[in-house]
C-alpha cells in the first residue's frame, strides 16, 4: 500500500475496539448522526423546501439557528438533561489527517483491528462525530464507516488544513526571497 497523503491537524479521538460492545457503539453512532436532526433543523429544512427563507439572509438565519441550539443546550444543562456519551476505553491525539486516513501521535492501535471512535471535529459549530475505522498500522487508521454529512465536513476540514499549509509555505518562501 502506498502512503496516504496526510496533513498536520490537531484533533482529539476517543475510541474502543469495536468488538467490545457492538450494539452500544452502533446506537451512539446513530445518535451522533441524528444530533443535527433536532426540531429547529427540521423546521429550517421544511421552511427552505417551501421557499419561506428566500428573502432571508442565509448567514443571519444560520446564526439564529445556532443561537437557538445554544439556548436549548443551556436549558438541558440547567435541567441536568445533558446527553451522555459512551465511556470509550482509549484517548489519543491525531497528528495528521487525510481524506480517508488519520495518523495518531502514538502507536496504540493493533493492525487489522476494527474500532469505534468519536472525533472532536473542529468546525463551526464544533461537534463530535462517530466513526468506525480499521488499523492499517500501529498509528495509521482508515475510515470504514462515516456518515455522508460527516464525511463532507471532514473532507472540507482536510482541504482547509491543506490550504493553510500552502499559504504558510508561500509566506515562508516570500520571506526567504527578500
Amino acid at each position: 500500500m502506498s502512503n496516504p497523503r496526510l496533513v498536520p491537524a490537531p484533533i482529539s479521538l476517543s475510541f474502543s475496539v469495536y468488538s467490545l460492545d457492538k450494539e452500544l457503539f452502533e446506537r451512539e453512532y446513530q445518535q451522533l448522526s441524528e444530533a443535527d436532526d433536532d426540531p429547529i433543523n427540521r423546521w429550517l429544512r421544511l421552511a427552505k423546501a417551501r421557499g419561506e427563507t428566500s428573502d432571508t439572509d442565509p448567514v443571519i438565519l444560520e446564526l439564529l439557528v445556532e443561537l437557538h441550539k445554544k439556548v436549548d443546550a443551556l436549558e438541558l444543562l440547567i435541567k441536568d438533561e445533558v446527553p451522555q456519551r459512551l465511556e470509550l476505553v482509549s484517548r489519543a491525539n491525531i497528528e495528521a489527517i487525510g481524506f480517508e486516513h488519520f495518523k495518531l501521535k502514538e502507536p496504540v492501535l493493533r493492525e487489522g483491528r476494527e474500532y469505534y471512535g468519536r472525533l472532536e471535529l473542529p468546525v463551526h459549530p464544533k461537534r463530535d462525530i462517530g466513526v468506525f475505522f480499521g488499523a492499517v498500522s500501529k498509528n495509521l487508521a482508515k475510515f470504514t464507516r462515516i456518515y455522508e454529512r460527516d464525511e463532507k465536513e471532514w473532507s472540507s476540514y482536510v482541504t482547509a488544513r491543506e490550504r493553510v499549509l500552502i499559504r504558510e509555505a508561500k509566506e515562508k518562501q516570500r520571506r526567504l526571497n527578500r
